[in-house]
C-alpha cells in the first residue's frame, strides 16, 4: 500500500511540473513576428487573446531621429535579431523577402543573415525606392488625417516596408477604406500611426538604389 502510494505521489508531481512547464511556455508570447526554430531559437505563434505589445527587450530611446525609426522597425519586425526567418520566409532584422534582396542587390541570403552592415544598407535602400515610388502620394496626403491618423512620410515609408508601395497607394486613394495587412495581420493603418514623423530626410529618394557590397 505505501509504495502505491509513493508511486501515485512521484506520479502528481512529474504531472505538475510537465504542465508547468507548458504554462510558462505559453506565456512568452511573442508580437508582431515569429520565429522559426533556427540555431536553438523557437517561435510562439500568438492566438487572437493574446496582448499585442509584449515588451521583451529595452529599446534605446533615441527619439524622432533616422536611428530611432531603424531601431523601431528593427523592433517591432524581429526583435532585431540579424539571423531570424520567419514562416514566410522573411529574413533579418527588417524582415526581407528575397525578391526585395535581389531588387537592392543582395544574392547571398546566408551572409545577409549575418552581416549587420549589409542589413541597414538595405533597409536604407529600401526606403530610398519607396521614396521614389510614393513621391507624389507623399507630396499629396502629407499632413492629411485618415483614418484618425495622421499622414506623415516616415509613416508612409514604413508602411511600404510592411506592405509595399502599391497598396499604399491604394490605401490613400481609396481615403482609408483600402486596407492592407500582412499574414499576422497587421495594417498598413497601424504602421503609419506607429512610425509617424520620424526625419528620414536625409535619404533621398532613388528608383534604383542598391547596396555596395564592396
Amino acid at each position: 500500500m505505501i509504495k502505491k502510494r509513493s508511486y501515485f505521489l512521484g506520479l502528481t508531481l512529474l504531472v505538475l511540473v510537465v504542465s508547468s512547464g507548458f504554462i510558462t511556455f505559453k506565456e512568452e508570447k511573442l508580437e508582431g513576428f515569429h520565429l522559426l526554430s533556427y540555431e536553438g531559437i523557437k517561435y510562439h505563434v500568438p492566438n487572437e487573446y493574446e496582448n499585442e505589445e509584449i515588451i521583451l527587450v529595452k529599446v534605446p530611446q533615441v527619439g524622432k531621429s533616422f536611428t530611432g525609426f531603424a531601431q523601431k522597425m528593427a523592433y517591432k519586425e524581429s526583435r532585431g535579431m540579424l539571423h531570424l526567418v520567419n514562416p514566410y520566409g522573411y529574413m533579418g532584422k527588417y524582415q526581407f523577402g528575397r525578391s526585395t534582396l535581389r531588387t537592392v542587390g543582395i544574392y547571398d541570403f546566408q551572409e545577409f543573415l549575418r552581416n549587420a552592415e549589409w542589413q541597414d544598407e538595405a533597409f536604407k535602400a529600401l526606403i530610398a525606392r519607396n521614396k521614389w515610388e510614393l513621391r507624389k502620394e507623399i507630396q499629396k496626403y502629407s499632413g492629411r488625417v485618415i483614418n484618425g491618423v495622421e499622414i506623415t512620410e516616415s509613416g508612409l515609408i514604413a508602411a511600404a516596408h510592411l506592405g509595399g508601395a502599391s497598396s499604399v497607394k491604394k490605401y490613400l486613394r481609396s481615403n482609408g477604406r483600402n486596407g492592407f495587412k500582412d499574414g499576422f495581420g497587421t495594417s498598413i493603418s497601424s504602421y503609419i500611426r506607429k512610425f509617424s514623423n520620424y526625419d528620414i530626410s536625409h535619404i533621398e529618394a532613388d528608383a534604383n538604389a542598391k547596396v555596395d557590397l564592396e
